[in-house]
């Protein structure tokens, strides 16, 4: 299994692109939550902080893809740059107008100015299809990589960020994700030589990625999936309150992405069989049948048991995501052209971070108007969802291939 990924890094460059940018996407797990604790301590209404958070997300949906476009057509470093630029004077903005006590609103103002954070997550990607388009073997395991170091991204940026804010001051949280920003994008783009080609001609030829039929089934896919991580999220904290231990949430949800980093570990040695449409439409129905014993122990079991069996469920539900991760970016990878396959990743991460925001306040409606055990039918509901959108644009990924899926490989290790 190792020398696996022992192969990937044997390209010169790779280890230092995609270990800087995993220190540049910590920023993303840490933000948000970051930007909750600081206003719900500074200003003591969450409230504020809730939609102040959510507005960030949402320019980031709106704006993020439109950088990463930029950035296919200009290049990593000339677009990276000044847009992290941006994104620290905001920062810095939100920082001095929520210790000073300025006027709401321009804390509304710096989150839409936050928006324009790139996306190091899919150029990290980009790289890697640069330097293995013509080894998919080796793509595979380095797509899988990337999805691990995403799940360690969300285990470790929370934690740093409510634990600093929490312990050291309210704004500490937010500060230490600008300086991850700013340290990662420096050391990033300093990687010359393995970044991508730009094809300013094959941009004039055409539009956006997001008009690729493929993708857009791939984007709703993901909506639905970020529905299904927001409301498991804030369900299992409601969950963990009801039984009388709130502090046990972080450690239950941490099981769910220790299921999907061991999964993502594993898939990225494997050779898997079949088409890439077909076992991405799989692994969606997986996650739909993992959501379903989290009703069963949330309606039979409470207290501690009923903490245990959650646990244990979001484990087992966890173990479907970094494959189906991993698939759907191969799949991007094949559905958009090289010129726009930044922004194609980030589409896909936009349809995530709209669905987290749609499912969390979801479950947040139905955990106050119903219980949180009722609640755990969001989740469910949002990975149906997620099963109809993949089978009924399952025709539209086919036909949206550049090029028919190769032969797999039989071996379930390295070349």
């Amino acid at each position: 299994m190792l020398s696996s990924y022992r192969q990937i890094f044997a390209a010169p460059g790779s280890l230092a692109f995609s270990a800087s940018g995993f220190v540049s996407r910590l920023p993303i797990s840490m933000t948000g939550i970051g930007i909750v604790t600081m206003l719900s301590q500074l200003r003591g209404s969450y409230g504020i902080a809730g939609a102040v958070s959510a507005l960030l997300a949402l320019s980031a949906a709106a704006l993020g893809p439109q950088v990463s476009r930029l950035v296919d057509r200009y290049g990593q470093r000339r677009v990276t740059l000044p847009a992290t630029a941006l994104t620290l004077v905001a920062a810095t903005a939100l920082l001095a107008c929520a210790r000073l006590g300025a006027p709401d609103w321009t804390l509304f103002v710096c989150a839409v100015g936050m928006g324009v954070m790139p996306s190091t997550g899919s150029m990290v990607r980009a790289r890697w299809a640069h330097l293995y388009r013509d080894r998919p073997e080796r793509l595979h395991t380095a797509y899988s990589f990337e999805a691990v170091m995403d799940e360690v991204c969300f285990i470790v940026g929370p934690i740093l960020s409510i634990g600093l804010a929490t312990a050291v001051f309210p704004e500490a949280g937010v500060a230490l994700a600008a300086v991850f920003l700013l340290v990662g994008v420096v050391l990033f783009t300093a990687q010359r030589r393995t970044e991508p080609p730009v094809h300013p001609a094959d941009h004039r030829a055409g539009g956006s990625a997001i008009r690729s039929a493929g993708l857009q089934v791939l984007v709703v896919t993901f909506v639905a999936t970020g529905a299904i991580f927001g409301s498991v999220e804030v369900v299992t904290v409601a969950f963990a309150e009801d039984q009388g231990h709130t502090a046990a949430s972080s450690l239950v949800l941490a099981v769910y992405a220790l299921g999907s980093c061991l999964a993502g570990v594993v898939f990225g040695a494997l050779r898997p069989k079949g088409s890439m449409a077909g076992r991405f439409l799989g692994g969606v129905a997986a996650m739909a049948v993992g959501m379903l014993p989290l009703v069963l122990v949330a309606t039979l079991l409470d207290g501690t048991a009923g903490l245990a069996g959650i646990g244990a469920a979001l484990f087992l539900a966890g173990l479907s995501i970094s494959p189906t991760m991993i698939t759907a970016m191969a799949l991007v990878e094949r559905l958009v052209p090289a010129a726009r396959l930044t922004e194609g990743m980030t589409w896909t991460t936009t349809g995530l971070a709209l669905g987290v925001a749609l499912g969390s306040s979801t479950a947040g409606w139905v955990v106050d108007g119903a219980g949180s055990a009722t609640a755990y039918w969001v989740p469910v509901s949002a990975a149906l969802f997620a099963v109809v959108t993949a089978v009924g644009g399952l025709p539209r990924l086919r036909s949206g291939l550049r090029s028919p899926d190769p032969e797999p490989v039989a071996s379930t290790t390295g070349p």
